[in-house]
Formats: C-alpha cells, structure tokens, sequence
C-alpha cells in the first residue's frame, strides 16, 4: 500500500511538471509567431537596405563617411552578445557562449562585451568576460524603440573611438530545429556584393548626402533584424524544449502508470491468498473439533 501511495505521489508530481512544460510550450509558441512575423519583413528591409548601400557605393569613389571609414588604429573590438531573457531552451544560450568565449580566445585586440539579455548573469560572470555593460530591460518581443537606442549607443561607441570595431554575436536562425552562433561586423558598415554600377542611378541631391542617410538605416536595421531574429531561435529553441519535455513526462506517467498497476494486482492477489488461506485455515479447525 505504501508502494502504491508513493507511485501516486510521483505519478501527481510528473503531472504538475507536464502542466508547467505545456504552458511554456504555448507561451513560446505564441511570442514565436508574433516575433518571426515581425522578422520576415525585416530581414528584407535590411537586406534591400545592404543591397542599396553596395548601389551607392558601386562607384569606387572614397566618401567621409564616418561609419564607413576604418579606424587608423585597430586596437580596440566591442562584441555585443543576444542572450535569452531566460534558460529551459536546450543549448541556445550556452552555444552562444562557447562561441563568444572561443572568438575570445583568439582576439589579440582588446575586447569588451556588452550582453543584451537577461540571461546566465552569473555564469557570465564567473567565466570572466570583459562585460562592460548588461541590458537586462529586453522584451521577448523586441520593438524598434529599443533597436534604435542599441543601434545609437554602438555608433556612439564607435565614433568617440572607444571601440575601433562593433560585432553582433547571435544566433542565426535556419530552421526551428537548427540556430547558428553567428558574429557578425556591424562597424564599420562595408558593402556586401556589389550587383549593379553607379552609373545606372542619378543622385538627388548627391551621392555622399544619400550614402550618409543610407549608411545610418543600414545600422538601425541591422540591428533591429538582429534582435528579432535572436529572439525567434530563443523561442523556437524553448519551444522545441518543451515539446520534448512534454513528451517525455507523458511518457514517464505512462511508465509509472503501469508500475501502479502491477503493484495494485500485486496487492490484490496478496489480499486474495490471504482470504483463500484464512477460509482453508477456518474449515481446518472446524474439521478438528468435529473429530
């Protein structure tokens, strides 16, 4: 009996834990699709923003552009790293941080780290990164109010020279199964590959007074585009945990649902051995007093 009380008690706990899994599974399906609809259209803006700016700057001619000029000296490297607000994601957020150590490991420059997430504040800290700031303040849907104070305060980096490079360290989001630890050159904004020439556009009113408000939507969208899609494998990754955690406490209540019932027949059989034996025991002393 106290078997069976037991395996109903861990049968009730696994329960409980499927209940929390389920909600989260639903919670981060819901921010999913909210966010990755937000992505789509993103993603595109800052690739035609990308395709513009290799347009403008097709010519071959040298601008003062401050966020296109490379620094003299490159001494100094700032790395910005987009963390989850919280863990029960699989390994989203400790890949990402294997790979931010190991891009590390190999910089001969001095670094900093600036961390955009709420997430392993501890454990960043023990492993001695060079963070120089934390923006803990971040939705599990990111809007555009706060890409443009990021996009902002990395350019401010930049131009004081406190940093000569900015990199956005992320997760690059291919499927719901599949993310990949990204770093990527923020500033100075380069162009990508270049498709068609300057001369097949006219300039109004010039090209370097264009290229400097191109240059500024290309940041702001780059790293909007960013936080988004940081924030849809954060999900995707979650909600993919949560489904298998799921899954595997339906199995476990399936598993000690029928270590419950072999102990209910066990029981059973135990109480029917004991009747048919009380029963055998009474008709034997009846015999011996009718003797």
């Amino acid at each position: 009996m106290a078997n069976m009380r037991a395996i109903r008690t861990r049968i009730k706990s696994v329960q409980n834990t499927q209940q929390i899994t389920k909600t989260m599974k639903m919670v981060a399906a819901a921010n999913l699709r909210r966010t990755q609809s937000g992505m789509g259209g993103m993603r595109a803006f800052a690739e035609k923003t990308q395709s513009l700016l290799d347009t403008v700057l097709a010519g071959g001619e040298t601008f003062d552009a401050p966020l296109l000029t490379p620094h003299r000296e490159n001494r100094r490297v700032c790395y910005v790293l987009f963390v989850g607000n919280r863990g029960l994601c699989g390994m989203y957020n400790h890949a990402l941080l294997r790979f931010l150590q190991r891009t590390l490991e190999q910089e001969t420059r001095e670094a900093s780290v600036i961390v955009f997430g709420r997430w392993g504040r501890d454990l960043i800290k023990q492993m001695e990164l060079p963070v120089v700031r934390t923006c803990q303040e971040v939705s599990d849907t990111p809007t555009m109010d706060q890409a443009l104070e990021l996009a902002e305060e990395l350019k401010r980096l930049y131009l004081s020279g406190e940093a000569d490079e900015v990199h956005l360290v992320y997760q690059h989001f291919r499927s719901m199964l599949a993310q990949e630890p990204t770093d990527l050159c923020l500033l100075p904004a380069s162009a990508g590959v270049q498709g068609e020439t300057a001369h097949d556009y006219l300039f109004e009113p010039d090209r370097a007074s264009i290229l400097e408000n191109v240059v500024q939507l290309y940041v702001n969208n780059t790293v909007y585009a960013t936080m988004l899609e940081a924030k849809v494998g954060e999900h995707a990754s979650r909600m993919t945990a949560m489904s298998a955690a799921t899954d595997s406490t339906a199995e476990l209540i399936g598993t000690l649902q029928l270590h419950l019932n072999r102990a209910r027949q066990a029981a059973i059989t135990t109480e029917i051995s004991e009747i048919v034996g009380g029963a055998n025991a009474l008709k034997l002393s009846k015999n011996k007093k009718k003797k």
